[in-house]
Formats: structure tokens, sequence, C-alpha cells
């Protein structure tokens, strides 16, 4: 049973939301998101909180409610604060370098691959750090997914893109294993 659900979601000073005919729309200081609500589910704003209603006692319904305050609140943070997300590229000649809204990698293959960003999603770059920044979370994750996807890390040298928090199992080598 879904716990998140009945907690409420903070609205913060300076963030507004509406409520619409089966959306939400959050705008706050960073800019302004709008998602679609499941039909299962209604939001209502009360002394400056939000909180999500089931409209039976399902559990699939339920779990659908924790989904949406999940989203909801997401929107909420990503308009008030933005999402940052970093992406570590290791290897030897191995550069990304970020001009207007491409960004090109060079990660061995013969020519080195340009990369559109999506609107809504910056990136810059500090030295082997890819900093992507966005208000919405899942713009976001699947950027960096996408990018990473360009050159997954091997397990051998750990050589590729990977998240800075990625723990990479290494494989030891077919040398060391003879002995």
């Amino acid at each position: 049973m879904s716990r998140i659900g009945r907690q409420p979601i903070p609205v913060p000073s300076g963030v507004k939301v509406q409520i619409g005919d089966g959306s939400v729309t959050v705008a706050g200081p960073k800019g302004t998101l709008e998602r679609s609500l499941l039909p299962v589910v209604e939001l209502k704003q009360e002394n400056g909180a939000l909180m999500v209603l089931a409209k039976d006692g399902s559990k699939r319904t339920n779990a659908f409610r924790g989904m949406t305050r999940s989203l909801v609140n997401n929107m909420v943070i990503g308009v008030t604060q933005g999402f940052q997300r970093k992406l570590v590229v290791e290897g030897v000649g191995y550069r990304a370098s970020v001009s207007g809204s491409t960004l090109t990698l060079n990660v061995g293959y013969s020519n080195p691959v340009e990369f559109a960003l999506p609107d809504g999603v910056s990136a810059k770059v500090d030295r082997n750090e890819i900093i992507l920044e966005s208000i919405d979370k899942e713009l976001l994750g699947q950027t960096a997914a996408r990018i990473r996807e360009v050159r997954k890390p091997e397990p051998y040298k750990g050589k590729g893109i990977r998240y800075e928090d990625e723990h990479i199992v290494r494989k030891v080598g077919k040398a060391a294993g003879k002995k």
C-alpha cells in the first residue's frame, strides 16, 4: 500500500499551480511544466499544499496515486530549484565539448559524435565531466541515458561514459586468468 500518495506536496511561495480538466500546470521562477493526470486520481489544492486523492480504493489506483504524487512533487521542485545530472567521460583521448545546444563527444570512434540536446536541457563541460541541467526530471534522465548510450562503460578498463555515482564492476582480463 502506497504511503507516498498520502503525503501533501508543499507549494512554496512564488509557485503557481493550475489544476485543469485532467491536467496540472506548475509555474515557478525557473519555468513552467505541464502534465496530464490519469482519470483515476484527483488533485486538490488546500492551504498551501497539494493533495492527491484516489477515486476508488483499489491497489492499482493507490499505486497510481503514489506515482502521481511523485511526478507532481518533481514538477514543483523542478520549477523552484531545477535538477542536475553529472556524467563522467573516462578513457585515454576521450573528450567532450559543448557549443550552443550541441554536445560533441570524442569517445574512440573514427568521427566525433554530435549529440543535439533537446529543448529544456542545458549542458556544461568541466574537463572530463558533463553536467546536465533541466527543470524537467524525466527529460533530464532520458537525455543522460541517451548520452551514456553513445559509449557505455566497458567492464575491463572502465572506458566510456558513466553516471557520476555509477559503479562499474571490473572483470579480470585474459592474461590474469591463465596463472
